[in-house]
């Protein structure tokens, strides 16, 4: 950087910083720092700065950090391995109690009703979305809205 460019606050901080972390170290006396630190804040350009660090040395770059381990090919963790019970193999097990204690036969077969009823629900459902898709298309294609193929 040329050294008749005028410096900043933030630049002066930053020397003034460094020199503090040197008098830390032990690099500098009081005296040295004290008069450095006074000829870092009055300093007017990068001229006036540089020899106040010039006989310092430059930190030292942080190790590089290791790399993150590589991920595994196949299904994700939450697929792959799941912890706690299953529902499905529960819900057969309440079945079966249900089934086998006295009068749990009702209990089976509203189990059932009710099954029964929320898949009919989502085939009536499904049917409507069918229809209301098939209803679009048909009026996008005779608006005139499909592609032109070329001639043939």
């Amino acid at each position: 950087m040329d050294d008749h460019i005028r410096v900043s606050d933030a630049d002066r901080e930053r020397v003034t910083a460094r020199l503090r972390e040197h008098f830390a170290e032990g690099r500098l006396t009081q005296d040295e720092l004290d008069e450095r630190l006074s000829a870092a804040l009055n300093a007017k350009t990068f001229g006036d700065l540089r020899p106040l660090m010039a006989d310092l040395p430059e930190p030292v770059p942080a190790p590089p950090r290791p790399a993150p381990p590589p991920r595994l090919a196949g299904p994700p963790p939450w697929l792959a391995y799941r912890r706690g019970p299953r529902l499905m193999p529960l819900l057969l097990v309440v079945a079966l109690v249900a089934l086998v204690a006295p009068g749990g036969g009702w209990l089976v077969l509203g189990l059932f009703k009710v099954l029964l009823v929320f898949w009919l629900v989502s085939c009536l459902i499904a049917a409507f979305a069918v229809g209301g898709y098939r209803r679009r298309m048909r009026r996008y294609w005779q608006a005139g809205h499909h592609h032109q193929h070329g001639p043939r």
